[in-house]
């Protein structure tokens, strides 16, 4: 039985990723754990985050984890999901500027101030709620999931990728941001398939099937 260890570094209440990863695949052994050996030992990995950026580098720093999810990326099937994919770039703008773990190359920056749609209507930060999702490019985690799909959004920062080749996705807010990442072994999200039904748990079970190549 392969193993998905979820990394647990005291932020968040991480029973609705495990729930969904556990309904998603039931056959794949699912860990919630902190220990560098069990998560290096994992067949793939899941990167969760919800807070603030500086309280989850603080966490990684002390425990170690830093230096443990930036070896997994070299390797291991790795999947951010939200805070988790902002974690993974180079630094954040976040709490007056936060590094990170530079597993990507790029920023972390704040919606703009008073955002309107295209009829001058204010639009509210935090990005909140259910949107679009438009593929970029193929890869084996899209797989069954229509282009377009809706999934669900909450925050307030979104990712600035320094090569383009890296986007696998872009969402409308009003202007396209980056909304996923990707490259070899590691694959990022700033939305939550756990909160995303169907389409975020095919998402899941493709990610719990996938062996890191693209």
């Amino acid at each position: 039985m392969s193993t998905v260890a979820v990394i647990d570094y005291g932020m968040g209440n991480l029973h609705s990723i495990v729930k969904a990863l556990q309904h998603a695949a039931p056959e794949v052994n699912v860990v919630c754990v902190s220990d560098a050996d069990t998560i290096l030992g994992a067949d793939r990995v899941v990167f969760p985050g919800v807070g603030a950026i500086r309280d989850c580098m603080q966490a990684l720093n002390q425990s170690g984890l830093s230096a443990v999810i930036q070896q997994v990326a070299k390797s291991t099937p790795l999947l951010g999901i939200c805070l988790g994919m902002q974690a993974l770039l180079t630094d954040s703008e976040e709490n007056n500027g936060t590094r990170c773990l530079d597993v990507f190359a790029g920023h972390v920056v704040h919606f703009p101030e008073s955002l309107t749609d295209n009829d001058g209507n204010s639009l509210k930060i935090p990005h909140m709620g259910w949107n679009q999702v438009h593929q970029l490019h193929q890869h084996p985690l899209w797989e069954d999931i229509p282009q377009d799909s809706r999934f669900y959004f909450v925050h307030s920062y979104y990712a600035q990728p320094n090569e383009t080749a890296v986007m696998v996705a872009t969402t409308q807010y009003p202007d396209a941001f980056t909304c996923a990442l990707a490259h070899n072994n590691v694959f990022a999200v700033q939305f939550h398939p756990e909160k995303s039904q169907a389409v975020g748990l095919q998402l899941l079970k493709n990610f719990l099937h996938w062996d890191g190549q693209v």
